[in-house]
């Protein structure tokens, strides 16, 4: 006898289901989606607002006490500066869709940064340093989530044992190198990868790069929502697009002009940093990744009902350890970014320091540590937050105590307005 209690299986086709559409989205016009939006953030799914003000308070504050913040200058450098801590954080938000957590990341991108460096003082090309370090560190990262999803071992205590062991690993293969790594330092000597963060575009290029991005984030925007209407599936209404059009517009002209202001003082420096192309590119992809695929929507199903998912067919083990090793290849890549805005590595590296930067930043931006919500969007937000922070205490004369706390403190109000959050949805 079935009891009729007990809940149906759901089908793939369910769980395939996008996590971010809701029925109630249905929006005739902009008054509709306004009010409508009203509803939600009433209800607690404020998404990404509330740190977006507070980063609009952070900078207006550090303005107000030094002028120097909104200068051309230090903007571009505070992008440079952030760069790391936001691919470090895009990172984490492949396990943390998951609800979990990678501990090892850190080090995992300082040991990729050795290998690296250490192949191009050998003389290897620069594209097989980089193929063979990013191998290695997405093989890593496949590791600690073939034991995790095998063993059903905590994320936290593996990749705990993970960052303990590789920062053994990082002594030992800077040792390992003989004369290349003079007193525990390996230099980068190596044009292409050090422009990553210390070489820009020239003027003229930069205008065509941020028009050219913001003409295609918009025509795939418009083409995306006209797919969604001709589907009959549920899209904001036409003027509601726009706006979001001319939002990217605008932030790409703005960008660009702060760009091409003149930042030297002895010698003409201007134009955009190639890290901010990079991180843009990783964040493209990425985003297409766990928006647009089927692995990506397994993820959202696994991390906000694993064992629905697992009734409807998902492969968990093999989603798991699909995503530990984007982790370990997204933190690979930031090992690259860290000793390109080092210009080394060196046994030094606090490879958990800068991990937990990077569970700062997806989680201040919008990702939730529970699991089943978040974007890779949330990384670049809550990382410039982080970034704004640093920068910002370092042009008061702060110390680096202070920073430390600071950024605590968002944090743990980042997890606290995530907690309410998640219980207002429930209720």
């Amino acid at each position: 006898m079935t009891s009729v209690n007990q809940e149906p299986t759901p089908t793939e086709s369910e769980i395939l289901a996008s996590p971010d559409v809701s029925a109630d989205l249905m929006a005739n016009s902009f008054g509709d989606y306004v009010r409508i939006m009203g509803r939600r953030v009433r209800s607690g799914e404020s998404g990404a607002l509330p740190v977006i003000a507070g980063l609009v308070v952070i900078v207006i504050i550090f303005q107000v006490k030094n002028s120097l913040f909104l200068s051309a200058g230090n903007l571009v450098n505070l992008m440079a500066q952030s760069a790391f801590i936001i691919t470090l954080g895009m990172a984490e938000v492949f396990v943390l869709l998951l609800g979990d957590i990678d501990l090892a990341a850190g080090y995992t991108a300082a040991c990729g940064a050795v290998v690296a460096l250490w192949l191009l003082a050998l003389g290897d090309p620069w594209w097989v340093a980089v193929i063979v370090a990013l191998a290695g560190s997405a093989a890593y990262g496949a590791l600690q989530g073939i034991v995790t999803a095998k063993l059903g071992l905590p994320s936290f205590v593996v990749t705990l044992a993970g960052q303990l062991g590789l920062s053994g690993l990082l002594l030992y293969l800077i040792n390992a190198t003989g004369s290349i790594g003079v007193g525990g330092v390996i230099n980068l000597h190596n044009s292409i990868i050090n422009d990553i963060e210390n070489g820009d575009l020239s003027p003229t290029a930069t205008w065509i790069v941020m028009i050219a991005i913001a003409v295609l984030s918009g025509l795939g925007m418009f083409y995306g929502d006209f797919r969604r209407r001709s589907a009959g599936l549920v899209a904001p209404p036409q003027s509601v697009t726009l706006l979001k059009i001319g939002g990217v517009l605008i932030a790409a002209i703005v960008v660009a002009v702060i760009a091409n202001q003149n930042r030297g003082r002895l010698i003409v420096l201007e134009g955009m940093p190639w890290s901010v192309l990079v991180v843009l590119a990783i964040l493209f992809l990425w985003t297409m990744l766990l928006g647009r695929t089927r692995f990506g929507r397994y993820i959202y199903a696994i991390g906000g009902n694993a064992e629905a998912a697992r009734r409807a067919g998902i492969s968990i083990v093999r989603i798991r350890t699909l995503a530990f090793t984007l982790c370990g290849l997204t933190a690979g890549l930031t090992g690259i970014i860290y000793a390109s805005y080092l210009g080394s590595i060196s046994t030094g590296v606090d490879g958990g320091q800068n991990v937990l930067n990077a569970v700062a930043a997806a989680v201040i931006g919008g990702t939730s540590l529970f699991g089943g919500r978040g974007k890779m969007l949330h990384a670049v937000i809550g990382g410039l937050v982080v970034g704004v922070i640093y920068n910002g205490l370092e042009l008061l004369g702060l110390s680096a105590a202070a920073q430390l706390m600071w950024t605590a403190l968002v944090l743990l109000a980042a997890v606290i307005v995530d907690r309410i959050t998640r219980r207002g949805s429930a209720g």
